[in-house]
């Protein structure tokens, strides 16, 4: 028998919009524990994706921009025989949540601007319309899935 599960921990909604789901994304963002730097950066991109998105509040933008990101299904490589296919599988929620903060975080490091709080309003406001780099992987996750349809018979 297995070790039973770790209970799950509840986070604190953050102090200015309230959220635990901000909560989430600024701990992921946050290096070397430094907290405060990172909601410092959360917030400045979201107040300068207010001013370019011309008066609409930035959270909502950002929620925006975090359901279009969200992925529906993902490949898990399984082995059968000698052969490792790649088998579509639905994702949980709690993970689609965890990949479309992923995704944002990451490609939006990976971007052009000059500091991190330009670069994240840059992906908030590319993934709310649908566009940028964290929104193209979530179409290629899906592409991959769609083309292993055929092996949806191994799941686990």
């Amino acid at each position: 028998m297995r070790k039973t599960k770790p209970k799950k921990r509840y986070l604190l909604p953050d102090p200015k919009f309230n959220d635990t789901l901000v909560t989430k994304f600024v701990n992921y963002m946050m290096e070397e524990g430094k907290k405060s730097v990172a909601y410092g950066i959360f917030y400045d991109a979201i107040a300068m994706v207010e001013k370019k998105a011309g008066g609409e509040p930035g959270l909502e933008v950002w929620k925006r921009a975090m359901n279009n990101v969200m992925p529906a299904v993902e490949v898990k490589s399984r082995r059968v025989g000698g052969a490792t296919f790649q088998v579509p599988v639905e994702i949980r929620p709690e993970r689609k949540i965890n990949l479309s903060i992923k995704w944002l975080i990451d490609y939006s490091r990976s971007r052009g601007e000059k500091t991190m709080m330009d670069k994240l309003a840059g992906e908030i406001l590319a993934a709310s319309k649908g566009e940028g780099a964290a929104i193209k992987k979530k179409d290629d996750t899906h592409r991959m899935a769609e083309a292993n349809k055929a092996f949806s018979h191994f799941r686990f």
